[in-house]
């Protein structure tokens, strides 16, 4: 499905990062960041230009080419693997920050990969998260269709254990992100330390 959706030339979620990130990767330390289910690179690209060491993962080699189109385009440097999140190894106290923006993961995955997400941040380290929730349905401005493929800030707050919040709210805003996110849309947005 991923390769499909980024088979066009047009960026399916723009070449812009998501504004939640712009606002706040200052929270993230200097250093390693990590930015998974990343597609075409549009966050990862940001990243680097703010002069962070950038890894994208994604499991759509398709997004990821455009992904390093759009990093020489921009004129920095990314590392691109092509992997699976359900088996990707993160590493242990890794990262600087990991960066997780809209992956529509089914509950127990998104759990795993939380998990996955708390061990491999280096203490200081920080998550920083927006995720739609259930009541995204109502909306039908991106996300899918699938309740079961977002969250709300309780189980956030549950799945991620082991990491300090900096913020953790449930919010409704404007998304403007290229064709599949354009609209009111029911977010959470999470920062986290660990």
């Amino acid at each position: 499905m991923w390769d499909e959706r980024y088979s066009s030339e047009e960026y399916a979620y723009g070449k812009s990062p998501n504004e939640f990130l712009r606002e706040n990767f200052r929270a993230i330390p200097g250093g390693k960041v990590l930015c998974i289910g990343e597609g075409e690179g549009r966050n990862a690209v940001f990243l680097a230009q703010q002069g962070y060491e950038v890894t994208a993962m994604d499991g759509s080699r398709v997004g990821l080419e455009k992904a390093a189109r759009l990093a020489a385009e921009r004129g920095v440097s990314i590392e691109c693997i092509h992997a699976d999140l359900a088996t990707f190894d993160m590493g242990r106290a890794k990262w600087d920050g990991i960066v997780s923006i809209f992956i529509p993961l089914r509950t127990e995955l998104r759990k795993d990969v939380h998990r996955r997400v708390v061990e491999a941040l280096k203490p200081g380290g920080v998550f920083l998260i927006e995720a739609y929730r259930p009541e995204q349905l109502a909306y039908k401005t991106g996300g899918g269709n699938s309740a079961e493929r977002m969250v709300g800030k309780a189980d956030l707050a549950a799945e991620l254990a082991g990491l300090r919040f900096e913020r953790l709210e449930e919010v409704d805003r404007s998304v403007v992100e290229g064709r599949y996110h354009t609209g009111m849309a029911a977010v959470v947005q999470a920062i986290a330390v660990r």
